[in-house]
C-alpha cells in the first residue's frame, strides 16, 4: 500500500487543549508568530512543551503538523521524496514541504535526535529568506506568511554530540519551559488525571524527591506527564504506591538499587 498523505486540514485542531501557562509563553510566541519569526521550545521532557504548541495552534486557528525526531529522521524524509505508485513516479511532499505549502504551523520535537543534514533545510526557513530548497525537484518553496516553525529540545538531557548548534539556535526565539510550581502542577495533574487534590498534592511531591535525584543516579525525574499517567491509574483503583512504581519509577530507570530507593520515596508519601 502506497503512504498516506495527510491532508492539511486533518491536521486542525478544533477543541481547545488545555494549558495552564506559567509565565509569558503565550504572549511571546503570540508576538513571534506576528513577526514571522521561528520559535525555540526548551525544556525537559513531559513538561508541557508540546500541548503548548497544541494549545497554540488551537488559539491561533492554524493547522499543526508535527514531526517527531529520530535518529533515521532525514531532511528527504522532511521535504519529500519520489515514489512509484500505480507504474508511475510521482513526487510526495514531506511533512515539512506540506506545511510550508499549506501555510501551517510545523513543529519539528527533540530536533537535537534528528540527522544533521535536517539543519541544511532548515536554516534558510528560519531567517528572513523564509525558503524550502527542493534540491530534487529544482525549487525553492517560498513561505507564506501564515507558515510558523517551531522546534523543541532538552537542553538538560542531550549529549555534547547532541546539542543545537550556535549557528542554528541563534535563528530563534527562545522559550524556556520548566516544571510549575507545586501548587499549579498539583492542579493540572488533579485535572488532568481526574483525581482529588489531596492525591495530586501527594504525587507533586514524589516528582519533586526524584527531581532531587537527578545527575545523582537519575538522568531526568519524574516529568507531569508521569504523573497525570499515576494519577489515572489511581482514579480507576490502583494503589497508589503501585501506581507510582508501574507509571513513574520503573520509566524512570532501570537500576536495581535507584529502583529501590525511588520505590521508597513513593512508599514514604503514600
Amino acid at each position: 500500500m502506497p503512504p498516506r498523505v495527510l491532508k492539511p486540514e486533518e491536521n486542525f485542531i478544533t477543541t481547545e487543549p488545555y494549558y495552564q501557562a506559567i509565565g509569558q509563553e503565550i504572549a511571546i510566541f503570540e508576538a513571534a508568530y506576528k513577526q514571522n519569526l521561528p520559535i525555540l521550545l526548551k525544556g525537559p521532557t513531559g513538561c508541557g512543551k508540546t500541548r503548548f504548541m497544541e494549545h497554540m495552534a488551537w488559539r491561533l486557528k492554524k493547522p499543526l503538523i508535527t514531526v517527531s525526531c529520530h535518529d533515521d529522521l532525514t531532511a528527504s524524509d522532511l521535504v519529500g521524496r519520489f515514489l512509484v505508485r500505480g507504474g508511475e513516479t510521482v513526487w510526495v511532499d514531506g511533512p515539512l514541504a506540506r506545511a510550508v505549502r499549506s501555510g501551517a504551523i510545523c513543529y519539528l520535537d527533540e530536533v537535537v535526535e534528528a540527522r544533521k543534514d535536517t539543519t541544511v533545510v532548515i536554516h534558510p526557513l528560519a531567517d528572513d529568506r523564509r525558503v524550502l530548497p527542493m534540491e530534487k525537484l529544482g525549487q525553492l518553496l517560498e513561505a507564506p506568511a501564515e507558515f510558523c516553525l517551531a522546534l523543541s529540545y532538552n537542553p538538560g538531557y542531550q549529549s555534547v554530540l547532541k546539542d543545537l548548534k550556535q549557528s542554528t539556535r541563534q535563528r530563534f526565539v527562545a522559550l524556556e519551559f520548566d516544571y510549575p510550581e507545586a501548587a499549579l502542577e498539583a492542579g493540572i495533574v488533579a485535572r488532568e488525571a481526574r483525581v482529588d487534590a489531596s492525591i495530586a498534592t501527594q504525587l507533586v511531591k514524589f516528582a519533586a524527591m526524584t527531581r532531587n535525584l537527578k545527575g545523582n543516579g537519575l538522568d531526568e525525574g519524574a516529568s507531569t506527564r508521569l504523573l497525570v499517567h499515576a494519577g489515572k491509574l489511581i482514579a480507576i483503583g490502583i494503589d497508589p504506591v503501585q501506581a507510582c512504581r508501574s507509571a513513574v519509577t520503573q520509566a524512570l530507570t532501570d537500576e536495581p538499587e535507584m529502583l529501590a530507593a525511588v520505590n521508597e520515596l513513593s512508599s514514604s508519601i503514600f
